[in-house]
């Protein structure tokens, strides 16, 4: 039975694996079909795309934008999907996030030392992958022994990052509408991310003639978010992707795939990229 999976992460962001890793646990799940959408970057696929060939897995270029629905104030993550390569438009947006967020993180790691907590930077550079920036997640592994799904991995984090937690607060991200707009300026598909997993349905109704597909079949989603998903798809024509929201160690326990039943649902967005 053959897969696909359009959402997965790599050392490029906050995944875990490396590419390679990522694209050889895919060939041994039979997934012939898969998306790399690290977070603000498409670096990625300079390393990905000749790996890819050689195992005979079609890539689909793909990036996740941390945005900001500031109308809602909530956060929006945009998938953008076989966009050119280039992503000149995207990139503008996503290289000075990438600063932010790495010089954020750095900021937090002073705030834990003083809260008490020592950090070794060392074992902090140990899983920050090419690009070099630092995520919450790589902070983490270097205080905590624990699994990222074990409850007191969870405990430390929210003590650490939540509420009024020492490093609590967090970067400006990306204005949501900024980012649709930058995809469709380098010819890209705009897909909403786990709409349930971050309740961005009111901003797919406000923006919808800048949205292309929504993702439907995530690990956070359930039958009320297939539902509403189903909704939006019959009143805008929007096509579904779906995909594990793989991370590795650096995330809840999925397995890359997603089996063939529901690659069916897909075929609008396989016609859209000419891919059947």
């Amino acid at each position: 039975m053959t897969k696909i999976d359009l959402h997965v992460h790599s050392d490029f962001s906050d995944g875990n694996d490396s590419v390679n890793k990522v694209l050889d646990l895919a060939k041994s799940r039979d997934v012939t079909m898969l998306s790399f959408v690290d977070h603000d970057t498409n670096l990625t696929y300079n390393e990905a795309l000749p790996y890819a060939k050689s195992l005979g897995i079609d890539l689909i270029p793909g990036i996740e934008i941390s945005a900001y629905d500031y109308k809602r104030k909530r956060k929006v993550h945009i998938l953008a999907y076989q966009y050119d390569l280039e992503a000149t438009n995207i990139k503008k947006l996503t290289e000075p996030l990438l600063n932010r967020r790495h010089q954020h993180s750095l900021s937090q790691i002073d705030k834990i030392r003083e809260y008490g907590i020592d950090v070794d930077m060392d074992k902090v550079m140990e899983t920050v992958g090419p690009l070099g920036v630092v995520y919450k997640q790589h902070i983490m592994h270097a205080i905590c022994d624990e699994h990222y799904t074990d409850p007191r991995y969870t405990t430390k984090y929210r003590t650490l990052f939540k509420n009024q937690g020492p490093a609590s607060g967090d970067i400006a991200y990306i204005d949501c509408l900024d980012a649709l707009k930058a995809i469709r300026l380098d010819k890209g598909l705009a897909v909403i991310a786990h709409p349930g997993q971050l309740n961005s349905y009111e901003l797919i109704e406000e923006y919808h003639e800048y949205i292309d597909g929504v993702e439907k079949y995530h690990p956070d989603h359930n039958q009320e978010d297939y539902d509403k998903v189903d909704a939006l798809v019959d009143k805008y024509d929007f096509f579904i992707t779906g995909g594990s929201d793989y991370h590795g160690d650096f995330g809840a326990t999925v397995e890359i795939g997603i089996d063939s039943e529901l690659l069916r649902e897909t075929e609008h967005y396989l016609d859209k990229i000419n891919l059947c």
